[in-house]
């Protein structure tokens, strides 16, 4: 009996936290209390393999260029404004890649909303929405895509869901952690 009623509880308190997450989207943006992403998007020329392949070199590269930039934002729109000086670099960049690997279409930047599906990264979830982001198109831009978090920089930390000072937990996890601590 006593075991059922823990279980009973235990099961409530899970409801009512995944309960109290519904409702985090705002104009379209999810926010973690007062955080908003900025996230990228980059789009690979077609989905023939080689196209494919050169997109990965141009997100790591881009990915290299950016991390010392976002690691000293402590905003979104921080983020925001430095990667606007720096969006002509990032097309230079894209475009850089694909030549040194025999690519004779160019790599173009933007800073624009665009829409993304829902993703899940380790314990934080982002739904489906228009979110400011760094949009790159190699060549055409029809093929498929590789998307991330800028910043906070999720895809710009070794794969931690880490934002500053910011550690995103899921709740859940810490009250049954508790409950067979006990």
């Amino acid at each position: 009996m006593k075991k059922n009623c823990i279980i009973f509880l235990l099961s409530f308190i899970i409801m009512l936290v995944a309960c109290s997450g519904v409702g985090s989207m705002q104009n379209g943006y999810e926010t973690k209390g007062n955080v908003e992403y900025l996230r990228i998007h980059i789009r690979a020329n077609s989905n023939d393999e080689f196209d494919q392949s050169v997109k990965y070199l141009v997100r790591d590269k881009i990915v290299d260029y950016l991390t010392p930039v976002v690691a000293t934002c402590e905003t979104k729109t921080k983020a925001k404004t430095e990667i606007s000086y720096r969006i002509d670099e990032l097309s230079e960049i894209a475009t850089d890649v694909l030549r040194k690997n025999g690519y004779n279409y160019s790599g173009k930047a933007y800073l624009r909303k665009e829409n993304f599906p829902t993703r899940v990264y380790e314990n934080l979830t982002l739904q489906a929405g228009v979110y400011d982001a760094i949009v790159v198109e190699l060549g055409s831009g029809k093929g498929d895509n590789w998307w991330c978090v800028v910043y906070p920089p999720l895809c710009f930390s070794g794969g931690k869901v880490t934002a500053g000072n910011i550690r995103y937990k899921s709740k859940i996890a810490e009250i049954i952690e508790r409950f067979w601590a006990k």
